[in-house]
């Protein structure tokens, strides 16, 4: 197995119609995505002093950061107007060996940032809302 780039890790997000056209979210720089989740502890008298859990159980979310150098792209401005609605939209995390992950997701938060000589640079916060699934 071989490294990937992390330049080819993008987020795509959809236009909203079913089933989605996704567009690349330019000037990314950085991109992570993190899994997580809560657990059940299912331990009783009988596991040994040993905690369990239960599997499948629990409330899973994945959490997407990201920041970048603002292009004013399509996709760019499709983020920030669901960012100030507070909407939902359809996002895709495409990585450089092909895989795929999709899902719904709330921008959490949205940042921008500049110098006087310098770009404008924006920082972003996805939270997902329900299942988020190999594509």
């Amino acid at each position: 197995m071989s490294a990937q780039k992390g330049s080819a890790f993008l987020l795509k997000i959809g236009d909203g119609a079913q089933p989605p056209a996704y567009q690349t979210v330019a000037g990314l720089r950085t991109t992570q995505m993190s899994v997580n989740g809560d657990t059940v502890v299912v331990t009783h008298k009988e596991s040994g002093g040993w905690r369990e859990l239960l599997s499948g159980a629990g409330t899973r979310s994945v959490s997407v950061s990201a920041s970048g150098i603002f292009l004013g792209s399509d996709a760019e401005a499709s983020v920030r107007a669901h960012a100030l609605a507070g909407t939902l939209a359809d996002y895709e995390l495409s990585f450089e060996d092909g895989e795929k992950m999709r899902g719904r997701f709330l921008v959490q938060r949205l940042d921008y940032a500049g110098d006087f000589n310098g770009e404008r640079n924006y920082t972003l916060q996805l939270e997902s809302s329900g299942a988020v699934l190999p594509a």
